[in-house]
This record gives structure tokens, sequence and C-alpha cells, in this order.
């Protein structure tokens, strides 16, 4: 006859234990829906706004030539003329990085004829960033001056929205709770308590329209106001209402 070993005798006598204690952590959190009480989902936005102080540019040089190393050569010449005048400009080598690096074919395109290779394109851009955003204008003004012929931008942004986005959530939280009271009254309840809190969305403050800055304003002082950005939060709030 089968006899289990002590061992094993051992683990099935602890197997009520760990089932207990499983079911005493189960048990210590509230569930999402409360089996007794008016069950109230609120969503709401919280917003405050803070005057940007980081400022991102996006600029670049287009060069043609009939070959691929002429265009890549001229397209050279013309970015270390913007690196430089970026380095005039004070611009940290940490704050400038390369965007992209492109080299495109040409063609001409003719009715019932195959398309012509007439040369190549090469363009070569950079992204920079600085903190005193009443010199966007001036460095905007300086890269047109040294070549660059495609530029986007000021993006004007936080650069550490944390603290902004704490106060935007304290808002929504704050915003859910007068709404939730709002809808008990009006129901003839009252508010429990929060039965849950989730975020669903935020927004910095970043990204406004590039602005596409032309050759022909090279003898006018740009101007850059910053304005304010808008910071929010977004939650989702549960409520038990009684």
């Amino acid at each position: 006859m089968f006899r289990p070993s002590r061992t094993a005798m051992s683990a099935l006598a602890a197997l009520p234990l760990v089932a207990a204690t499983a079911r005493a952590r189960a048990q210590s959190v509230p569930p999402m829906v409360p089996a007794t009480g008016t069950v109230l989902d609120i969503t709401a936005q919280g917003r405050t706004t803070r005057i940007p102080d980081l400022a991102t540019i996006r600029a670049g040089v287009v060069a043609q030539a009939a070959t691929a190393s002429a265009a890549l050569a001229d397209d050279a010449m013309r970015i270390q003329r913007v690196l430089a005048a970026l380095k005039k400009a004070g611009i940290a080598p940490r704050d400038i990085a390369t965007a992209s690096v492109r080299l495109n074919p040409q063609y001409r395109y003719a009715d019932n004829r195959p398309p012509t290779l007439t040369g190549y394109q090469a363009t070569d851009s950079v992204s920079i960033r600085f903190h005193d955003i009443a010199r966007a204008g001036p460095i905007l003004d300086a890269l047109v001056a040294e070549g660059a012929n495609q530029i986007d931008g000021p993006d004007l942004s936080l650069d550490n929205p944390d603290a902004a986005l704490d106060e935007a959530r304290t808002d929504a939280v704050r915003r859910a709770r007068i709404r939730a009271d709002l809808y008990a009254r009006a129901a003839g309840l009252h508010v429990v308590r929060i039965v849950s809190i989730s975020e669903s969305g935020e927004n910095t403050g970043g990204g406004n329209a590039p602005m596409v800055y032309a050759r022909a304003q090279l003898k006018v002082d740009t101007a850059i106001a910053p304005g304010e950005k808008d910071v929010t939060a977004t939650l989702s709030v549960r409520f038990l209402l009684e």
C-alpha cells in the first residue's frame, strides 16, 4: 500500500494555511465595483499655465549638383557654416544634434518617355535647443544669414514640466470631486469615498505649429513672443455614493 512521505504530508498540511493567506491578501483590496451603493464615474481635466522656458529650432540646408558626391560636398560646406553660426551665438555642443541627412536623385519627367536623371539633391538638418527664448529671433536671423534655407520653429515648451503636471493633476481631482458632489446632491445622495483614480492623458504644453522662415526675412529682426502654455492632466475618478 502507498504511504506518502513525511515531506509530502507536511506540504499537504501547509496548503490550507497558504490558501487562507492568499484569500486574506485578496480580500485586503476593496473591489473596483462596491457591493452596495451607487457608483459614479467622472472624467475631469485639470489645468495650470506656465511660461515656456525651452525653444527648439530645426535648421537645414539643401544643395543640388550633377553628381551625388558634389551635392554632398556642397551640403557639408553649407551645414558647417550653420554650425559655426550656432557656435558663435553661444549654443553649447550638447544642445545641437543632427536631425537628418538625405541624398535623393532628381529626375525630369516627360510624356511617353522614361525619367531622365538630372542630378542629386542633398539635405542636412540639425536640431537646436536653448533656454533663453528672447534669443530665438536673433538666432533665426543668424542661421538664415549663414545659408540655412530650411527652418522650422521655434517650438516653445517646458524644460521640466513635472511640477506643472502635478498642479494639473491636483486640479483634476478637485474638479472631479466638485462634479461628484453636484451629481450626488441632484440625486439626493452624498459622496462616501473615491473608489479608484486612473490617469488617461496629459499635455505638457509643447507642440505649437512650426514657423517656416523664408530667406526674404533676412534683414528683419525677428521677434518671438513666448506667451503661456496650458499644462493639462486628465483623470478618470470613480466615486461611491450613498
